[in-house]
Protein backbone atom coordinates (compact mmCIF):
# COMPACT_ATOMS: atom_id res chain seq x y z
CA UNK A 1 0.00 0.00 0.00
CA UNK A 2 1.53 3.38 -0.95
CA UNK A 3 2.07 6.00 1.70
CA UNK A 4 -0.81 8.44 1.69
CA UNK A 5 1.46 11.48 2.22
CA UNK A 6 3.64 10.75 -0.81
CA UNK A 7 0.57 9.74 -2.82
CA UNK A 8 -0.72 13.30 -2.28
CA UNK A 9 2.53 15.24 -2.57
CA UNK A 10 4.56 13.32 -5.18
CA UNK A 11 2.54 14.41 -8.19
CA UNK A 12 3.73 13.79 -11.75
CA UNK A 13 5.37 17.23 -11.91
CA UNK A 14 7.13 16.62 -8.57
CA UNK A 15 8.39 13.25 -9.83
CA UNK A 16 9.67 14.94 -13.00
CA UNK A 17 11.66 17.43 -10.91
CA UNK A 18 12.97 14.60 -8.71
CA UNK A 19 14.15 12.86 -11.88
CA UNK A 20 15.77 16.06 -13.16
CA UNK A 21 17.74 16.51 -9.92
CA UNK A 22 18.61 12.82 -9.57
CA UNK A 23 16.58 12.09 -6.44
CA UNK A 24 13.75 10.04 -7.94
CA UNK A 25 15.21 6.68 -6.80
CA UNK A 26 15.47 7.95 -3.21
CA UNK A 27 11.95 9.38 -3.41
CA UNK A 28 10.64 6.02 -4.65
CA UNK A 29 12.13 4.36 -1.54
CA UNK A 30 10.35 6.94 0.66
CA UNK A 31 7.09 6.12 -1.15
CA UNK A 32 7.59 2.43 -0.37
CA UNK A 33 8.09 2.88 3.39
CA UNK A 34 5.60 0.67 5.20
CA UNK A 35 4.25 3.18 7.73
CA UNK A 36 0.80 4.28 8.75
CA UNK A 37 0.76 7.98 7.93
CA UNK A 38 -3.02 8.31 8.19
CA UNK A 39 -3.49 7.63 11.92
CA UNK A 40 -1.78 9.62 14.65
CA UNK A 41 0.37 7.58 16.99
CA UNK A 42 1.26 8.56 20.54
CA UNK A 43 4.31 10.38 19.11
CA UNK A 44 2.27 12.70 16.86
CA UNK A 45 -0.44 13.23 19.48
CA UNK A 46 2.09 14.24 22.12
CA UNK A 47 3.92 16.54 19.73
CA UNK A 48 0.74 18.32 18.64
CA UNK A 49 -0.68 18.95 22.12
CA UNK A 50 2.65 20.43 23.27
CA UNK A 51 2.48 23.18 20.64
CA UNK A 52 1.22 26.70 21.32
CA UNK A 53 0.98 27.48 17.61
CA UNK A 54 0.87 26.08 14.11
CA UNK A 55 0.63 27.33 10.54
CA UNK A 56 -2.35 26.51 8.35
CA UNK A 57 -2.36 26.70 4.55
CA UNK A 58 -5.61 26.98 2.61
CA UNK A 59 -6.26 27.68 -1.07
CA UNK A 60 -8.68 30.30 -2.41
CA UNK A 61 -11.13 29.96 -5.29
CA UNK A 62 -8.50 31.28 -7.73
CA UNK A 63 -5.93 28.67 -6.68
CA UNK A 64 -3.77 31.01 -4.59
CA UNK A 65 -2.36 29.54 -1.37
CA UNK A 66 -2.88 31.42 1.87
CA UNK A 67 -0.85 30.79 5.01
CA UNK A 68 -2.14 31.72 8.46
CA UNK A 69 -0.60 31.51 11.91
CA UNK A 70 -2.79 30.01 14.63
CA UNK A 71 -1.79 30.41 18.27
CA UNK A 72 -3.10 30.10 21.79
CA UNK A 73 -2.23 28.48 25.08
CA UNK A 74 -0.10 25.34 24.86
CA UNK A 75 -2.44 22.50 23.91
CA UNK A 76 -5.19 24.70 22.45
CA UNK A 77 -5.26 22.33 19.48
CA UNK A 78 -6.80 19.18 20.91
CA UNK A 79 -6.35 15.61 19.71
CA UNK A 80 -9.84 14.12 19.74
CA UNK A 81 -8.82 10.71 18.38
CA UNK A 82 -6.23 9.14 16.06
CA UNK A 83 -7.65 10.93 13.00
CA UNK A 84 -9.28 14.10 14.39
CA UNK A 85 -7.92 17.36 15.77
CA UNK A 86 -9.94 20.37 16.83
CA UNK A 87 -9.74 23.83 18.33
CA UNK A 88 -11.91 26.71 19.41
CA UNK A 89 -11.19 29.49 16.91
CA UNK A 90 -10.99 33.01 18.32
CA UNK A 91 -11.90 36.30 16.73
CA UNK A 92 -8.84 37.63 14.91
CA UNK A 93 -8.33 40.37 12.35
CA UNK A 94 -11.90 39.95 11.04
CA UNK A 95 -10.82 39.30 7.45
CA UNK A 96 -11.97 35.65 7.54
CA UNK A 97 -9.69 34.65 4.66
CA UNK A 98 -8.92 31.13 5.89
CA UNK A 99 -12.53 30.54 6.91
CA UNK A 100 -13.75 31.79 3.54
CA UNK A 101 -11.25 29.64 1.67
CA UNK A 102 -12.47 26.58 3.59
CA UNK A 103 -16.01 27.24 2.36
CA UNK A 104 -14.82 26.40 -1.17
CA UNK A 105 -12.09 23.85 -0.47
CA UNK A 106 -11.88 21.94 2.81
CA UNK A 107 -8.27 20.81 2.29
CA UNK A 108 -5.54 22.21 4.55
CA UNK A 109 -1.87 21.68 5.19
CA UNK A 110 -0.81 22.15 8.80
CA UNK A 111 2.77 22.85 9.80
CA UNK A 112 3.94 22.28 13.38
CA UNK A 113 7.36 23.46 14.61
CA UNK A 114 9.39 22.64 17.68
CA UNK A 115 12.28 25.05 17.21
CA UNK A 116 14.29 24.23 20.37
CA UNK A 117 14.34 20.51 19.52
CA UNK A 118 14.54 21.05 15.74
CA UNK A 119 11.47 18.93 14.91
CA UNK A 120 8.67 19.59 12.43
CA UNK A 121 5.52 17.79 11.46
CA UNK A 122 3.50 18.36 8.29
CA UNK A 123 -0.10 17.23 8.21
CA UNK A 124 -2.73 17.16 5.46
CA UNK A 125 -6.38 17.22 6.53
CA UNK A 126 -9.97 17.84 5.55
CA UNK A 127 -11.68 20.52 7.60
CA UNK A 128 -15.08 21.18 9.11
CA UNK A 129 -15.96 24.62 10.49
CA UNK A 130 -18.96 25.26 12.76
CA UNK A 131 -20.31 28.36 14.46
CA UNK A 132 -19.48 27.87 18.14
CA UNK A 133 -23.10 28.50 19.18
CA UNK A 134 -24.29 25.66 16.93
CA UNK A 135 -22.09 22.98 18.55
CA UNK A 136 -22.08 23.47 22.34
CA UNK A 137 -20.91 19.87 22.94
CA UNK A 138 -17.79 20.47 20.81
CA UNK A 139 -17.25 23.89 22.34
CA UNK A 140 -17.22 22.32 25.80
CA UNK A 141 -14.60 19.82 24.60
CA UNK A 142 -12.35 22.36 22.90
CA UNK A 143 -12.69 25.63 24.81
CA UNK A 144 -10.01 26.66 27.29
CA UNK A 145 -11.90 28.48 30.04
CA UNK A 146 -8.68 30.11 31.31
CA UNK A 147 -8.14 31.89 27.97
CA UNK A 148 -10.31 34.99 27.70
CA UNK A 149 -10.50 35.36 23.89
CA UNK A 150 -13.99 35.21 22.34
CA UNK A 151 -14.63 31.90 20.56
CA UNK A 152 -16.42 32.32 17.23
CA UNK A 153 -15.96 28.98 15.53
CA UNK A 154 -15.12 25.35 16.09
CA UNK A 155 -12.60 23.91 13.63
CA UNK A 156 -12.10 20.18 13.15
CA UNK A 157 -9.29 18.64 11.13
CA UNK A 158 -9.74 15.10 9.80
CA UNK A 159 -6.23 13.72 9.21
CA UNK A 160 -5.55 12.47 5.69
CA UNK A 161 -1.75 12.06 5.96
CA UNK A 162 1.30 13.36 7.81
CA UNK A 163 5.06 13.38 7.51
CA UNK A 164 7.95 14.16 9.84
CA UNK A 165 10.66 16.25 8.21
CA UNK A 166 14.37 16.17 8.80
CA UNK A 167 15.84 18.75 11.21
CA UNK A 168 18.38 20.03 8.70
CA UNK A 169 18.40 23.84 8.43
CA UNK A 170 16.08 24.44 11.43
CA UNK A 171 17.54 27.24 13.51
CA UNK A 172 16.77 26.63 17.19
CA UNK A 173 14.60 29.40 18.67
CA UNK A 174 13.27 29.63 22.20
CA UNK A 175 10.29 31.25 23.86
CA UNK A 176 11.02 33.09 27.07
CA UNK A 177 9.79 30.14 29.16
CA UNK A 178 11.77 27.61 27.06
CA UNK A 179 14.91 29.74 27.42
CA UNK A 180 14.46 29.87 31.19
CA UNK A 181 13.89 26.12 31.39
CA UNK A 182 17.03 25.52 29.32
CA UNK A 183 19.12 27.47 31.82
CA UNK A 184 19.03 30.84 30.08
CA UNK A 185 18.46 34.03 31.98
CA UNK A 186 15.70 36.51 31.36
CA UNK A 187 17.05 39.57 29.60
CA UNK A 188 20.27 37.92 28.41
CA UNK A 189 20.97 37.13 24.80
CA UNK A 190 22.97 34.52 22.98
CA UNK A 191 25.42 37.22 21.92
CA UNK A 192 26.24 38.41 25.45
CA UNK A 193 29.97 38.29 25.67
Amino acid sequence: MPRRYTDITFTDSVKAVQTHFGTRATAAKIEAWDIDDEHLSAREKSFIVERDSFYMATVNADGWPYLQYRGGPRGFLKVLDETTLGYADFRGNKQYISTGNLEGNDRVALFFMDYPNRKRLKLMARTEVFDAADRPELLAQLEDSSYSARVERIVLFHVVAFDWNCPQHITPRFTESEWGAAGGHQGSSVNDG
